[in-house]
């Protein structure tokens, strides 16, 4: 075979004459190499290739029973595999046939075989001296490889040092072994036993011998570095991550993989060690609140690594690191991880430890721009290639393209350009990444601190001076550090000079009080002036927009969102929710509290974003109440799915269970802080079901409406069951059927012709929709049905007395319960005979298909439903300023409250 990389690559033109010499026939020789180039590069051909250049090595150790005699045979095997790995990648890189997701995932597969081999090889030749490592309880237990940075990510360089974290499960001592004599040869400590095994594997990985190395090793990132043991158990890295863990860590455990462990515990061991090792770095890296003080840290950290950059480049004055040097892989590979720092511990989608997925997520969520996230991944595969190229030349760990002109223009031949396309390329997207990292690392701009922007925000008036005032003075406030301090005063000054209403500015104040124990959240409005704009503007709008935010302050991250004012698809909004919970684990279980916690902040999150589009004015309100309505739909399927299998006496997979929708929920008219008026149905023949269903219902409740640190999902009302509160908490479909026909009074059954299925098992909510229509359906007599609704509504009308002059949009007579009262009259007595009343198709619809039918006047009924939707409208204006009654001067609905009196008495005075 004729190699095009002779050309161009020393090392490989080293590797061939070496190859040639060893023998056609030689396992791990030129065969090899062909053998490789011949097709994709993957796992399973790069285990093949190591278990057969060391199958000699290992039947040597077999045959002389000691499993030392077997270590040079390993390591040159191992050494001589990567040779021909290396040549094979080389060669199908610069013919064009490897992209580069191969090279990487073949280098990083094949870290992977050979740590793993050197290992066990080390964990045999020890445990024949001294027996396997116990830990505290007298189990085996493993030594652990954590492959850091690239080699964890999937995305390992051609000449990369291999980082790597040894992890083992806590102390405890060998289990000896029997000597001559017949006693126990000396044992030693688990730790001891496992510094050695780390030293050994170094050993057969890195050392250079005749055939060179497999990788060099850096274990610099362990807890404490060099001058940290070489190995760690996990309750010494949690106590070192809750004590000395360093902002620069959390990056570089963001990558962190278990690819290799020494063999010695059985199977099972190793999962079991790896979930009590994501238990202990998940919370590390991941922060449940978004921490936007990572952004301080990423700079610091990038300025450190660009001051070695400036002091290599005066030694190398012309050339390009093409890593570490400005608009390099490293810019690109912290764009990615700080949004996933930031906000990775809310969003386990960001949490992938690739970069080119990661910024494909964050494109997805409109958290970077979709043409930055595409110039970064363009920018990412060039450089990365680059790179490879230079490292392919003469297996140098190098990052930097040379300043001579000879030396690029090969470097472009090898990715298939020239030398005129090549530099402009390189330029141009090393100018993107340079962009897009310095406006994303670029600091706030401090705000003119002048006398008078000073003054600014206490001039406003003397509530806003005090309050002020009275925050300066707070314990909090004088206990926060420097720059949270600073961060609030450039708070206070920009507001000020914004022109802010006194009633934003104290909600501002009031915001800042509910959060100095989190200055994260100060951080990011620093950090963000149109994130600040943003929530000035809601401040000033809502009381109950800023009473929410306030609450959950972990909402001003929606601010940020790039895709805030876009309809949300509910389906993909459910999709994350449910990924969300499935990360959320403990010890690899599922971690209750923190997913009822995943739900609340999802829910908020959402509530949160529709709030503003609202406030935006980009729904109406039927819509912001559709949209409403479907969220509550799709949390009470997610909670039921999460609940089930919590009830110890779950008889099934999946439950015969459904919650029916009454109220405002059935309507779809739900408001922003409406409870839920559910009724819960199974249907299930099982002697067992009783039981089973009465445990998810309760504990449905409790998940639905328990306060957490997150706050609350629903109040939740069950009242409208059968029987009320005397009743069971769930019925079966057929007591439901029963109790509905035989026993239900007229309003229960008012009640019903807004009730709907909203989740659970879809064949229950067909069974209950269909006997929900036959029921309402029913004939009755009207006399008699006209004065028990009327009686109803005078028992409700006394239970809410009005005694101001204003009007109840709601409760007065004239207003939305009349309306409300009147249609449910009207499907009650007349659907027998027109089943398009029959529909839940909401209050505004069913007048007008009454209208159309004859039932009333077509006319009249066209106002009354314009006067419906102006209510809703007015209830929720006045209801976001959180007013306790929705009540508005007389005489800014008299004609629409005639008109409802006048509906009123034609159908339900009339004789």
């Amino acid at each position: 075979m004729t190699y095009r990389a002779e050309a161009f690559s020393g090392y490989f033109r080293r590797s061939l004459a070496a190859l040639q010499a060893r023998g056609a026939d030689s396992p791990d020789g030129i065969g090899l190499v062909d053998a490789l180039i011949s097709a994709p590069i993957d796992s399973a051909r790069i285990e093949s290739a190591v278990t057969d250049a060391l199958r000699p090595a290992r039947e040597e150790a077999a045959r002389v029973g000691d499993p030392s005699a077997g270590g040079p045979a390993v390591a040159r095997g191992l050494r001589r595999v990567r040779q021909c790995l290396m040549m094979a990648l080389a060669e199908r890189d610069i013919r064009g046939l490897a992209p580069l997701e191969e090279v990487c995932t073949a280098m990083t597969a094949f870290a992977t075989a050979v740590t793993r081999e050197a290992m066990r090889q080390a964990a045999a030749e020890l445990s024949a001296q001294f027996g396997r490592p116990l830990d505290g309880s007298g189990q085996p237990q493993d030594l652990l490889a954590v492959a850091m940075g690239k080699g964890g990510a999937d995305e390992l360089n051609v000449s990369s040092d291999l980082d790597l974290v040894f992890i083992f499960r806590e102390a405890g001592e060998t289990e000896g072994l029997p000597d001559a004599d017949g006693g126990t040869r000396r044992r030693l400590p688990s730790a001891e036993f496992m510094h050695r095994l780390a030293r050994r594997t170094i050993q057969l990985l890195a050392d250079p011998t005749q055939d060179g190395f497999v990788f060099r090793v850096d274990t610099r990132l362990r807890p404490n570095g060099d001058s940290g043991p070489l190995v760690a158990s996990l309750p010494m890295l949690e106590d070192y991550f809750y004590s000395q863990g360093r902002e620069w860590e959390r990056f570089a455990w963001l990558k962190g993989r278990v690819i290799a462990d020494s063999g010695m515990a059985g199977d099972g061991a190793r999962a079991r060690d790896e979930r009590m090792l994501e238990s202990i770095v998940t919370p590390f890296v991941y922060r449940r609140y978004l921490d936007f003080r990572a952004f301080d840290a990423l700079r610091e950290l990038h300025e450190l690594i660009r001051a070695e950059v400036r002091r290599r480049s005066v030694r190398n004055s012309g050339s390009i690191d093409v890593k570490l040097g400005r608009g390099g892989i490293r810019e690109i590979e912290f764009t990615a991880q700080l949004f996933q720092v930031v906000r990775g511990g809310r969003d386990p989608g960001l949490r992938d430890r690739r970069t080119l997925a990661t910024l494909a997520s964050l494109s997805e969520r409109g958290i970077l721009a979709e043409a930055d996230a595409r110039a970064l991944a363009e920018a990412y595969v060039l450089l990365r290639r680059t790179e490879h190229a230079i490292q392919f030349r003469e297996d140098a760990q190098t990052h930097r393209l040379p300043a001579d002109p000879q030396e690029r223009a090969l470097v472009a031949q090898m990715l298939g350009l020239s030398p005129e396309a090549f530099e402009p390329a390189l330029d141009r997207a090393r100018a993107e990444v340079q962009r897009v990292f310095d406006d994303l690392l670029r600091a706030p701009e401090a705000e003119p601190m002048d006398e008078t922007a000073a003054a600014a925000a206490a001039a406003v008036s003397e509530n806003v001076g005090r309050r002020i005032e009275a925050l300066r003075e707070a314990p909090r406030y004088r206990g926060a550090r420097e720059e949270t301090r600073a961060a609030i005063e450039t708070l206070l000054a920009r507001a000020g000079t914004q022109g802010c209403e006194e009633r934003a500015l104290l909600r501002l104040i009031d915001l800042i009080e509910a959060v100095l124990g989190r200055p994260a959240y100060i951080a990011l409005l620093a950090q963000y002036p149109q994130a600040q704009s943003r929530v000035l503007k809601l401040l000033g709008r809502a009381k109950w927009a800023a009473d929410y935010l306030t609450r959950h302050p972990i909402l001003l991250d929606e601010l940020l969102d790039g895709q805030l004012l876009e309809v949300t698809d509910y389906a993909a909004w459910e999709k994350g929710v449910r990924e969300a919970l499935a990360a959320a684990t403990l010890n690899g279980q599922p971690d209750v509290e923190r997913r009822m916690d995943v739900a609340r902040e999802a829910h908020h999150a959402q509530v949160f974003r529709l709030l503003v589009q609202d406030l935006e004015g980009l729904h109406s309100v039927e819509r912001v109440s559709d949209h409403l309505s479907e969220l509550a739909d799709r949390v009470l399927q997610v909670a039921i799915d999460e609940c089930w299998p919590l009830v110890r006496q779950r008889h099934r997979e999946r439950p015969r269970f459904a919650a029916i929708a009454y109220g405002r929920l059935g309507g779809k008219e739900l408001g922003y802080a409406s409870d839920l008026d559910l009724v819960f149905i199974h249907q299930d023949e099982d002697e067992r079901a009783p039981e089973a269903y009465s445990m998810l219902s309760q504990r449905l409740a409790t998940w639905l409406s328990a306060r957490t640190a997150a706050g609350q999902l629903f109040e939740i009302d069950l009242r409208l069951r059968p029987n009320g509160n005397a009743g069971l908490l769930v019925s079966s479909l057929g007591a439901f059927q029963t109790y509905q026909r035989e026993s239900a009074w007229v309003w229960e059954h008012q009640a019903l012709s807004r009730a709907r299925f909203a989740a659970g098992d879809t064949e229950i909510g067909a069974a209950f929709e269909a006997e929900r229509r036959a029921i309402l359906a029913r004939p009755r007599e009207p006399a008699a049905l006209r004065d028990e609704v009327v009686a109803m509504r005078r028992k409700m009308h006394e239970g809410h007395p009005n005694r101001t002059a204003l009007f109840d949009l709601k409760h007065d007579a004239g207003g939305m319960v009349d309306i409300e009262f009147v249609v449910q009259y009207l499907v009650l007595a007349h659907s027998h005979r027109h089943p398009e009343l029959l529909d839940n198709a909401g209050n505004i619809a069913l007048l007008r298909r009454a209208g159309a039918a004859g039932l009333i006047d077509a006319g009249l009924a066209e106002r009354v439903a314009h006067a419906y939707r102006q209510f809703r409208e007015l209830q929720h204006t006045v209801r976001l300023n959180d007013a306790s009654f929705a009540r508005v001067p007389p005489e800014t609905v008299g004609a629409m409250r005639q008109d409802v009196r006048a509906l009123w008495s034609a159908v339900l005075e009339a004789r």
